[in-house]
């Protein structure tokens, strides 16, 4: 089964790594460097759109993905990127955010995936949630985030000191046109056409974290036609590198039901995927 991995705002493909090592080797993992990257030089969110690099992660995968893992921001455009699809069936002028940027014209329609995993992706469900104070948390305390990601990542017995410095580093790499890219792609979310949704999705949060909150993640997957909710306890914003046995073992499960009998194997844990 085809499983294409999507990394998020100032990680890497590397965050898959405990992840891949876990996963069912019926899942045949491909991933992806985006623009995003921690290493990457800013000029993507140059654009208003974001979305472009998915569509070519996406048509990169030979015979397409049957299943794509997505986290945090990727995650969110992703959810964009299925929104414009399902507008170009039912027509743009229905469903399409009111504050979606204009998707720009393709040549070729993008392959999407039978199913997709979203890991903390950031979501709310009203205009309303947003207020003045959350503008205030995330431009000020955005450098957090990305300290988490290179605290689960990074050897162990690095110093609190150098973890900071690095975010810092990862948070001026990414600059103002980034986070305004992700804070942009996070107040379009109540407009996202989640009900619309024609796929099954599996929302993976994390009862610790701080950056995506564990009940907008419930709010997703209960407002998707076939959306099913799993919270890992004591796991932060990435779960699959904090816990990557179990969270290998919620993709496996979920992805199983799409996978050929014979290549389906005993779940690896009881995992208790929800069904919202």
């Amino acid at each position: 089964m085809r499983t294409l991995l999507l990394h998020g705002l100032g990680s890497s493909r590397g965050i898959w790594d405990r992840f891949e090592s876990r996963a069912p080797d019926w899942l045949e993992l491909w991933d992806a460097e985006l623009p995003w990257a921690s290493a990457g030089d800013g000029g993507w969110s140059h654009r208003s759109d974001p979305t472009g690099p998915l569509a070519r992660a996406l048509a990169g995968v030979d015979g397409g993905a049957d299943l794509v893992v997505a986290h945090s921001f990727a995650a969110n455009t992703l959810l964009e990127l299925l929104g414009r699809a399902g507008a170009a069936e039912t027509g743009p002028e229905q469903i399409r955010p009111a504050m979606a940027p204009a998707a720009p014209p393709r040549s070729a329609a993008v392959p999407l995936p039978r199913a997709v995993v979203l890991v903390s992706p950031f979501y709310r469900s009203a205009a309303d949630d947003f207020d003045w104070a959350a503008i205030d948390f995330y431009l000020n305390h955005f450098h957090r985030i990305l300290e988490e990601g290179i605290r689960v990542s990074a050897p162990a017995g690095l110093p609190a000191e150098i973890r900071v410095a690095m975010g810092e580093r990862v948070r001026e790499r990414i600059g103002p046109y980034g986070w305004m890219r992700f804070f942009e792609a996070y107040l379009r979310t109540p407009f996202l056409p989640v009900a619309d949704l024609a796929l099954p999705l599996l929302v993976v949060a994390g009862d610790g974290d701080f950056a995506a909150r564990p009940g907008d993640g419930r709010a997703l997957a209960d407002a998707a036609p076939d959306g099913r909710y799993a919270l890992l306890p004591d796991c932060g914003h990435f779960a699959m590198a904090e816990h990557p046995d179990r969270f290998a073992a919620l993709v496996a499960d979920f992805a199983r039901p799409l996978s050929p009998l014979h290549a389906a194997p005993e779940p690896i844990l009881d995992t208790h995927l929800e069904r919202t």
